[in-house]
């Protein structure tokens, strides 16, 4: 057996090619583009890059873009007093808080004073909680909603399957896990203390993979025709890893999100939906 990859890259570009259009109507009607405020705090590079990657992003689809930064030392007041500021201004429509910040910055404390209607990537516990109880609105962030859409996109039928989600962060394994939830599936959260992971993998008719380790899941962890969603992302010498083994798994797997090229591309383009529905909400 040879997997179908699911590719991610071509569906980013036709989701980023309708955005535009959405875009540009919205600029035209209100006279102001949908606005994305991005709060970066301290000196990480790693953030630096993602910071630039999103203006990228946004100039590619017509949204309006806004770097905050602030100096590594600033204070929690101070930090708390800019984000006040972000959520009162009427001309932004969405804001990020980039991580890593300062150990001495309180960010799960940013993280609740940030206005939820403008939470694109859906961090706000108030957004988590009307995702856990599929009360909209809400946003769900960005990385499991593009997975998502690449199996939607691909025709997967979710009612009655077994989704094994490997990883339980609150922004990619425990939102892809309701998502699942909500679309019928039978779901099964596993993590690094669960026994027997590999066993609870071959039950998966749809495994998703965001444990954050390189290579990981194998091939024999796989049930024949299982459909592979892999969020990993680790830089190795040999370049960049997703969470299995893309050859081995690729063999006995009926569908797989390669990496690079399957969930990756699409999280950036889901953010700007996001972006431009949050506009849309308070319109």
């Amino acid at each position: 057996m040879s997997a179908q990859l699911l590719d991610g890259k071509a569906h980013a570009k036709t989701l980023r090619d309708e955005l535009k259009g959405a875009f540009a109507s919205y600029s035209a009607q209100r006279g102001v583009a949908p606005t994305l405020a991005v709060l970066r705090i301290g000196a990480d590079e790693a953030s630096a890059g993602y910071a630039r990657a999103l203006e990228k992003t946004c100039q590619g689809v017509g949204a309006g873009f806004q770097l905050v930064e602030l100096p590594e030392l600033i204070t929690q007041a101070d930090a708390v007093e800019t984000l006040a500021a972000l959520n009162s201004d009427d001309t932004i429509h969405g804001i990020m808080i980039l991580e890593p910040v300062p150990n001495h910055i309180d960010h799960p404390a940013l993280i609740d004073l940030l206005n939820p209607a403008k939470d694109v990537d859906g961090v706000h516990p108030l957004n988590a909680g009307r995702l856990l109880a599929n009360r909209p609105p809400f946003f769900v962030p960005a990385t499991p909603a593009g997975g998502l859409r690449l199996l939607e996109n691909a025709g997967v039928e979710f009612k009655g399957k077994h989704a094994v989600i490997v990883g339980r962060s609150d922004i990619v394994g425990k939102p892809m896990a309701l998502l699942l939830l909500h679309r019928h599936c039978t779901v099964t959260i596993t993590h690094s203390r669960t026994i027997d992971l590999p066993g609870v993998c071959r039950t998966a008719d749809i495994l998703c993979l965001a444990i954050g380790r390189a290579e990981m899941i194998k091939g024999d962890w796989v049930k024949p025709g299982a459909i592979v969603v892999d969020f990993g992302t680790t830089y190795t010498d040999a370049g960049l890893k997703g969470d299995c083994d893309q050859a081995a798994v690729a063999e006995v797997a009926g569908m797989l999100t390669p990496v690079p090229g399957g969930t990756g591309p699409m999280t950036n383009v889901l953010l700007m939906e996001n972006l431009l529905r949050a506009a849309q909400l308070v319109a």
